[in-house]
């Protein structure tokens, strides 16, 4: 992991120039990174880095302050947790990070979470991890930047392992030519028994393993396009989990075809882009009430289906040239996303049986056009862009009937809803001399809300959150600056940053229970009643810093901490709210770790990861202790492409905190886990 630095010169995407068909290598129809992005907070997570974690989200949690909603990874948390976000500013179910795969984005249709498990580790060469908002070709749903996955375009590798708790886990990705073509496989099959988040005396009946079955595969075909790449893709994926309650569990499933065709700039000709991409989802989630002494459950809700289908195009122009003294790059292009889904329920368990159903849902669409342009000399690289985007929510509803005549008990039909976003960002990076740049940018972004938030109540233990169909966007605006230096063995970078997020989408605490009110109906002792509400701002300012020192040529260390202050000003809306931290936003996180090659064949590897204390309500009432986690791996290579590998996670068997009952019950993340594998690369 590591600082960007300045990109290399662009390589074109179908590369040589045979003479006959059989001899073209084909590689991925992308655009290679802009030149003005390394004037941004980016970070570069590579191949090795990747492959050593199971999970993908948890290979990004080794940058401070990325993660998802709660401190648990994809190994345990509900789908509608798995939403991203950097910095520590405002995390959220839903997410406020775009995802991209070569440049598709992976976030639900539905909800804007992201189902992990749908991209194996093993099938990427890398990712880039952008902070602060994204303008230009990013959008919406960037508001605190954007991770851009890039798939495998050669070699390939596969990885089988065990684990403790019945884990057992299958992946690999393989990429060959055939002709005129060349076929990218990948595929992942991950299981697990789980473990019990609820421990110790507090601890019931009710409390049950977060057991995982998982699976997922995708085929890439690369076709040479005349002077450029045609990309055709197709993945499906598939997962059952349990809640660690009894009778809760979720299930997600979908699939995604995508389309692309590209060609790089090369010297004065103009580079292009062309994708279209269509997105399938189906999420079922079952909630129970938990007894007091938590002996037992009753069944609450059953969200049975969640159909959700998402589709987008997206095309750029680039060109670069030399003017002004230096390399001028600029980037025309627009891009459309639409998104329509609804959930089917049944609720209102009551003498053995649900009584009602729901059905709520409606579409969404953002549009926009934007403009991107960098110039570079040998000193500095000035970048920006400016977008204008359209959003919409149309077709919204909610009906509510009674189960045994139909008869309606609600229905409500939202108004359409619509408006116009300009978005910027502007940055500067200057090259200092003896290894040291220096760089600055200011920005703004937007996210609208998602058809979950929009539409969809839900309900986590005794805890109930409403819908709200008149959500606005969020808007973020910000500025940072930071400081780099590398050397020969040693680099190090520092930053400072400012953000404010207007009308932020919050989880507000609009009742207690026990007590029934208005569309939730009742509330059991212990509970809240939640609402989502444009509650206000949220402001944080935040310190990064990040470095790596290779002390030997076989010991490397690395360290990064990230110091975010985030405290919201709840305004006239939620004056409840001001002056508190938003809910699962930690003030500091730091991360550090150890390569050390022992011999030739033997490598050993540590990490350590802390956060201090957070907060898992809006109140800041339910407090979640700080935690530190230390993960140990060691590598025995066999061959030059064979090793095997031990890996013990939470090495110290930390109990990290993740969750907080208003009675003061805590869930854990995972306790220390032992697994082994064998691992195969080409």
């Amino acid at each position: 992991m590591q600082s960007l630095p300045p990109p290399p010169p662009p390589v074109p995407v179908v590369q040589a120039a045979p003479t006959t068909v059989s001899d073209v290598i084909v590689t991925a129809a992308r655009l290679p990174p802009a030149a003005g992005e390394a004037a941004f907070s980016v970070v570069r997570i590579g191949e090795e880095t990747l492959q050593r974690s199971a999970r993908l989200d948890e290979a990004l949690g080794g940058v401070p302050a990325v993660s998802l909603f709660r401190r648990t990874s994809s190994l345990a948390a509900n789908p509608t947790t798995q939403g991203i976000s950097l910095r520590a500013i405002a995390p959220s179910g839903a997410g406020r990070t775009l995802v991209t795969l070569d440049g598709v984005p992976l976030n639900d249709p539905f909800g804007g979470w992201v189902i992990w498990s749908q991209v194996a580790p093993e099938s990427l060469e890398g990712l880039d991890i952008t902070r602060g908002a994204g303008a230009g070709p990013y959008g919406a749903g960037a508001l605190t930047g954007v991770i851009g996955l890039r798939e495998r375009a050669s070699g390939g590798v596969l990885d089988a392992s065990v684990a403790e708790r019945g884990g057992l886990r299958l992946a690999g990705s393989a990429s060959e030519q055939i002709g005129a073509a060349r076929l990218t496989l990948s595929a992942l099959h991950d299981r697990s028994d789980g473990y019990v988040p609820v421990r110790g005396e507090a601890a019931g009946a009710a409390d049950t393993p977060l057991d995982l079955e998982a699976s997922s595969a995708a085929l890439r075909a690369d076709l040479p396009l005349g002077d450029a790449a045609l990309s055709l893709r197709a993945g499906i994926w598939d997962e059952d989990r349990g809640a660690g309650l009894a009778g809760a569990r979720a299930t997600a499933s979908g699939h995604v075809l995508s389309a692309t065709a590209a060609r790089a700039p090369s010297g004065d000709a103009a580079g292009w882009r062309l994708q279209a991409w269509r997105r399938e989802s189906e999420f079922a989630n079952t909630s129970a009430a938990v007894a007091a002494d938590r002996s037992a459950t009753t069944p609450a809700n059953d969200q049975f289906e969640t159909p959700a289908t998402g589709w987008g195009v997206n095309a750029a122009v680039r060109q670069a040239r030399e003017a002004l003294g230096g390399r001028l790059e600029g980037e025309l292009g627009l891009d459309a996303r639409f998104n329509e889904g609804e959930t089917r329920e049944r609720f209102r368990f009551m003498e053995g049986q649900f009584t009602r159903g729901r059905v709520a849902g409606g579409e969404t669409s953002v549009a926009g056009l934007y403009a991107e342009g960098s110039w570079t000399n040998a000193l500095w690289l000035v970048a920006g862009g400016l977008r204008v985007d359209r959003w919409e929510n149309t077709d919204g509803r909610r009906f509510e009937f009674d189960l045994q005549t139909s008869a309606p008990t609600l229905d409500e039909t939202d108004a359409d809803r619509s408006g116009e976003v300009v978005s910027a960002r502007l940055a500067a990076r200057r090259d200092l001399g003896g290894g040291w740049a220096a760089r600055a940018a200011a920005y703004t972004g937007f996210r609208p809300a998602t058809l979950n938030e929009l539409h969809r109540p839900f309900r986590v233990g005794n805890d109930l959150t409403e819908a709200n169909a008149a959500l606005e966007p969020e808007r973020l605006k910000g500025v940072e600056a930071g400081l780099a230096w590398t050397g020969e063995r040693a680099s190090w970078t520092a930053a400072v940053f400012w953000n404010e997020i207007d009308r932020a989408i919050v989880n507000v605490t609009i009742g207690e229970g026990p007590g029934t009110f208005p569309r939730a109906g009742f509330v059991p002792a212990g509970g809240v009643l939640r609402q989502r509400q444009n509650a206000g701002m949220i402001e944080a300012v935040g310190l990064e810093l990040s470095g790596e020192a290779r002390a030997s040529d076989r010991l490397t260390l690395v360290g990064a901490v990230s110091i975010t202050d985030a405290r919201v000003d709840g305004g006239t809306s939620a004056p409840q709210l001001t002056g508190l931290r938003p809910a699962q936003a930690p003030i500091w996180s730091a991360t550090a770790g150890i390569d050390w090659t022992a011999t030739d064949r033997l490598t050993l590897s540590a990490r350590a990861r802390y956060e201090s204390k957070r907060f898992d309500d809006d109140l800041n009432s339910r407090v979640l202790k700080a935690a530190v986690v230390a993960d140990l791996r060691a590598d025995w290579r066999l061959t030059d492409r064979d090793a095997v590998w031990l890996a013990l996670d939470n090495a110290f068997d930390a109990d990290v905190e993740v969750s907080m009952t208003g009675t003061g019950v805590a869930g854990y993340a995972a306790p220390r886990v032992l697994s082994a594998g064998i691992r195969r690369a080409w």
